[in-house]
């Protein structure tokens, strides 16, 4: 299978080229040139996590061998995840909620970080490639932890993580300053989640940057990433099995499912599952305030001009979605030209209008919805007092988004909901929604919060508090460009 630049379909690579460089060289996102894969929803079933998980990256990455990809994925999902299932399906009265959390760092970014780089260093290989991998990642709260731990002392690899100061929640930042390993780093940006990615993207294609790094090569985990994205595309179909086999549904029916949206990864993935087989009707694309998506799925019209919110829900916070090049390029019959266009009218306008037609076949598999505060809080509250299930702020975006959905719609088909991160890594936000009691210490809060409903806090959160700090670095965003270049040179000076 060849993948190509969202911004020009000559360029091409092979899966694992492509999981290696990470971002195009022309700033596009490396996408697959034909999607010929086909399965049935029967093939799915009385599968392992495991199982599944080989024939679909097989399937997507066939110059990896058969025994490559068995190795990666016994490696990735092993008892690093505290349930048997990896990816358990949990019933709610009138929908389902596909439990993401149960990986080493408790949010659903494990599930393709635990498996990146077994992958990427396959990749290094394959290519004989002498150079050290210099990995930089922007995350809006769940990526860095992810992608820190899952890299952690990986030989010929050295990450660092750039997080907004201001905009992730405490314990999120705390999972990331406290990070062990030789080979990482980590960095607080006084700006947001987009001014990051920004940074990182702009690195990938900046001469300077390159060529401070001799014996150094640029890579992304951020699902800018095939290696982040392709891995996600697993767990809708093992949800959808499991749906089957527990009677909720009969194999080949349609459902619904709602995916609390930021950079457009998650959901992409979900639409690569439909678009191999997997009986989707509907994709619910919840945003919070930050509701660019929403307007888009509206109008057509992506519009980054507003005002930026920091919300209880902080992986959503995002206000430039990378991942959504991607569908624009698919679902465009793969029109490089319109895709470069509109990338280089958000760069210079700030927005973008797409044809009427692509809109249309857009809205045909995908709708949006959004959820203001309150309302997330409120969704918190009534699912831990009607099912006592205890649910994290994005988890409830959805769930809130895909209630909308079917009141607008009078939809009833079977639902599924994404729940994104365990509720403890925002401790504080969501203890004060069932109590209305307001606890500054969200290490406090966590204890209270587990006091109150006695679900057990994950282990790596449980003795985070006490943790030594290792990372205190934060800088201004447009000292962005001169630290990558300096982490290069260090990097170009330590190969060589």
């Amino acid at each position: 299978m060849k993948y190509v630049s969202t911004r020009n379909k000559n360029v091409s690579v092979s899966a694992h080229q492509a999981i290696l460089k990470g971002l195009a060289a022309d700033g596009g996102l490396y996408t697959p040139a034909q999607l010929q894969i086909h399965f049935t929803p029967e093939q799915f079933l009385h599968k392992t996590y495991q199982e599944t998980a080989a024939m679909i990256l097989s399937a997507f990455l066939d110059d990896y061998s058969k025994e490559e990809i068995r190795e990666a994925v016994q490696k990735a999902y092993d008892d690093k995840f505290d349930d048997k299932d990896i990816a358990p399906v949990r019933s709610l009265t009138d929908t389902n909620l596909l439990e993401l959390y149960h990986g080493p760092t408790s949010a659903f970014k494990d599930l393709a970080l635990t498996i990146l780089p077994t992958l990427l260093t396959d990749a290094i290989r394959k290519e004989n490639c002498q150079d050290t991998i210099c990995i930089l990642t922007a995350t809006s709260g769940d990526t860095g932890k992810a992608a820190l731990a899952g890299f952690k002392d990986v030989p010929g690899t050295a990450i660092t993580v750039f997080y907004p100061e201001i905009g992730v929640s405490a314990i999120q930042k705390r999972q990331m300053q406290t990070s062990q390993g030789n080979n990482v780093k980590v960095i607080a940006v006084k700006g947001n989640f987009d001014d990051c990615q920004r940074m990182v993207k702009q690195a990938a294609s900046d001469p300077e940057i390159i060529a401070a790094g001799r014996g150094v090569s640029l890579s992304s985990a951020n699902s800018i990433n095939l290696g982040r994205l392709l891995p996600q595309i697993v767990y809708y179909c093992t949800a959808y099995a499991k749906l089957v086999e527990n009677s909720k549904i009969k194999c080949g029916d349609e459902i619904n499912v709602a995916v609390p949206t930021g950079n457009f990864g998650d959901i992409l993935a979900g639409w690569l599952a439909k678009a191999i087989g997997l009986p989707i009707h509907k994709l619910i694309c919840a945003s919070n305030t930050n509701n660019v998506l929403y307007d888009f799925l509206t109008t057509g019209t992506y519009d980054s001009r507003r005002p930026f919110h920091n919300t209880m829900s902080p992986a959503m916070d995002i206000l430039v979605s990378s991942n959504l090049e991607r569908l624009l390029f698919l679902k465009s019959k793969k029109n490089d030209a319109l895709v470069k266009d509109l990338m280089k009218q958000l760069q210079t306008d700030g927005k973008y209008t797409v044809p009427e037609e692509l809109l249309a076949s857009i809205q045909n598999d995908m709708t949006g919805e959004w959820t203001n505060e309150e309302d997330c809080a409120r969704t918190i509250h009534d699912t831990w007092q009607n099912e006592h299930v205890l649910i994290d702020p994005h988890t409830a975006v959805a769930l809130h988004g895909l209630k909308q959905y079917q009141q607008d719609t009078k939809d009833s088909r079977p639902s599924l909901v994404l729940s994104t991160a365990s509720a403890y890594k925002f401790s504080h936000d969501v203890y004060k929604a069932l109590t209305n009691k307001e606890e500054a210490d969200d290490f406090k809060a966590m204890k209270d919060l587990c006091t109150l409903t006695g679900y057990p806090i994950p282990a790596n959160l449980a003795n985070l508090e006490n943790l030594p700090v290792r990372f205190h670095t934060v800088i201004d965003q447009e000292d962005g460009m001169s630290t990558i270049r300096n982490i290069m040179e260090e990097l170009s000076h330590a190969h060589h």
